[in-house]
């Protein structure tokens, strides 16, 4: 079964794990050396983080002699920030209904204040 794009995408973005490392390849390339320091836990279990990252698009991984720098990749998240844009207009549209209609109701509890 193909999973689209963006649900991959999600899905790795769900792991606070690799949330935090791709806040890290923010600032530019890394080692995976230097993308585990600020975790407890192995160098083979940050390489699963990675591999997950990689699938979905994130990041990517390039090979410099014995180095592997890891680089962000921004399209993925493009793609989520677009998604999610349409749902952010929903919030802004039902917002703006709300506060009307609290103006409105303002509005006629200060006309009945000074009818009485």
């Amino acid at each position: 079964m193909s999973t689209d794009r963006l649900s991959v995408t999600l899905a790795a973005l769900a792991d606070p794990t690799r949330r935090a490392i791709l806040a890290q390849l923010r600032q530019g390339e890394a080692s995976v050396t230097e993308l585990a320091q600020p975790f407890e836990m192995s160098l083979p279990a940050i390489s699963k983080h990675l591999k997950v990252l990689e699938r979905a698009g994130l990041i990517e991984r390039s090979r410099e002699a014995q180095w592997r720098p890891c680089q962000i990749k921004a399209e993925p998240l493009k793609e989520v920030a677009d998604w999610l844009e349409q749902y952010r207009q929903f919030w802004e549209e039902s917002f703006d209904r709300l506060d009307d209609y609290l103006q409105q109701l303002q509005a006629e509890e200060n006309q009945q204040d000074t009818e009485n």
